[in-house]
């Protein structure tokens, strides 16, 4: 098993008949998960920048399949299946939702969440960057104000935010 580079795991997605749009976003995602990894790093925290490139570029495949909420799951089988390293795949099973509870993701089939990529996904709408805000307005307009997924993005921010600065 291994860590594809970039233009490796950029064709896993063209190969898995992902679509332009989905590989943006995947692109975006991942320039955001670099530019926070190297400042984790260099504020001291032990990042893995190849792996976060690769699960950033990948976390994605899943929507080869399915645009809902278990794209990561099936994310992580295909990875798995194309003989990607597993700590790969267990970033594109668990970057989705704001962090899932070990019972929401027991509920839905899924494992927990993943925070680099998590977190740049969540700043990134199709492939461009926004800031956090707007995905806090999307969730809350989708499930409403006092569901567990807002309060969870806001402690994803603050952990990420807190270590940034």
């Amino acid at each position: 098993m291994k860590v594809p580079t970039r233009e490796e795991s950029l064709k896993l997605l063209k190969q898995a008949e992902c679509s332009q749009g989905v590989i943006e976003h995947c692109q975006m995602v991942t320039r955001i998960a670099i530019r926070l990894a190297l400042t984790l790093q260099a504020k001291g925290y032990r990042v893995d920048i190849h792996l976060v490139e690769s699960g950033a570029i990948l976390h994605d495949i899943g929507r080869s399949v399915t645009h809902g909420v278990e794209h990561g799951a099936l994310g992580g089988q295909i990875a798995r299946k194309l003989g990607i390293d597993n700590a790969v795949a267990r970033i594109i099973e668990r970057h989705v939702g704001a962090g899932l509870t070990n019972e929401e993701a027991q509920k839905n089939g899924l494992p927990p969440g993943e925070k680099i990529v998590c977190y740049a996904d969540k700043l990134t709408e199709g492939d461009h960057e926004v800031p956090i805000e707007v995905e806090m307005e999307k969730l809350t307009s989708e499930l409403g104000s006092s569901h567990s997924a807002i309060k969870r993005l806001k402690i994803l921010h603050a952990e990420i935010t807190n270590k940034l600065h």
